[in-house]
């Protein structure tokens, strides 16, 4: 049901990459579908989002999630917030143990970071809008206000879409080379001319680099192409079906 990274696989933290698989959702959503935004059965969603707070040993209500925006911007979690509630923003922080930090993706690269020693995890949504607007730096700096060390901070990219999967036009390759020439390495030639394949995962790696943080793992897992396992928002599209589901990654600091 989950992917766990191996150098999150720390004392005193508790995470996952949640796969579709298991779940109760049917249909376009069949498997465990925890986006609270989709159309599926808001009672179904409830007991997948039950499910992934199971794993993770939280209370009910335990496992936190965003309105996503595709921003920059990142919420130090001091205590748990409702559905009805959740704040806009598309990353958060948190020193408080029993807090499950949850990001919602289907093809977005979503990013779960540590540090253990300090006590400090975080999570971020990282799709290319969000990634280019320096989510991922924020989020290490609001980890850093915590009391976290960006030496020690360990950092995750998860399962989302990869470059064999992810066509894109001149335009969009030209606003990343504009804003840096060395952007040109995260693209390769495609296979309609005037396209090329964008290797997302590593371009988040990346930015966790010039955050400071050494050697980000990505998990090797394309969202588009494995659909037993993951739901994917441009398969949902490329087969014009009217939804999709999402899938979610957490993290936690242990009582």
């Amino acid at each position: 049901m989950r992917i766990l990274s191996e150098i999150l696989t720390l004392d005193g933290i508790d995470h996952g990459f949640f796969t579709r698989e298991g779940g109760v959702s049917v249909g376009l959503y069949k498997g465990l579908n925890c986006g609270v935004g989709s159309d599926d059965d808001p009672a179904a969603v409830s007991r997948n989002r039950a499910t992934v707070e199971e794993e993770l040993a939280l209370s009910p209500g335990g496992l936190l999630s965003l309105y996503q925006m595709h921003s920059p911007a990142v919420v130090m979690v001091e205590e748990p917030w409702t559905q009805a509630d959740k704040p806009e923003a598309d990353a958060m922080v948190t020193d408080r143990p029993g807090i499950g930090l949850g990001i919602l993706v289907a093809d977005c690269a979503p990013v779960l970071l540590a540090d253990a020693d300090a006590g400090v995890i975080g999570a971020a949504h990282a799709g290319w809008k969000g990634a280019v607007g320096g989510v991922v730096e924020a989020t290490v700096a609001a980890m850093e206000q915590l009391g976290a060390e960006t030496g020690r901070i360990r950092a995750s990219v998860g399962p989302c879409i990869h470059q064999p999967s992810y066509e894109v036009d001149d335009g969009f390759r030209q606003r990343f080379v504009e804003l840096d020439p060395g952007n040109e390495r995260f693209f390769v030639t495609g296979g309609r001319e005037g396209h090329h394949q964008f290797d997302l995962p590593s371009f988040v790696a990346e930015r966790l680099v010039v955050a400071g943080i050494a050697a980000p793992e990505i998990v090797d897992a394309d969202t588009y192409t494995d659909e037993d396992r993951f739901f994917s928002y441009r398969r949902a599209t490329h087969r014009e079906e009217p939804d999709y589901g999402r899938n979610i990654a957490a993290i936690r600091l242990c009582d």
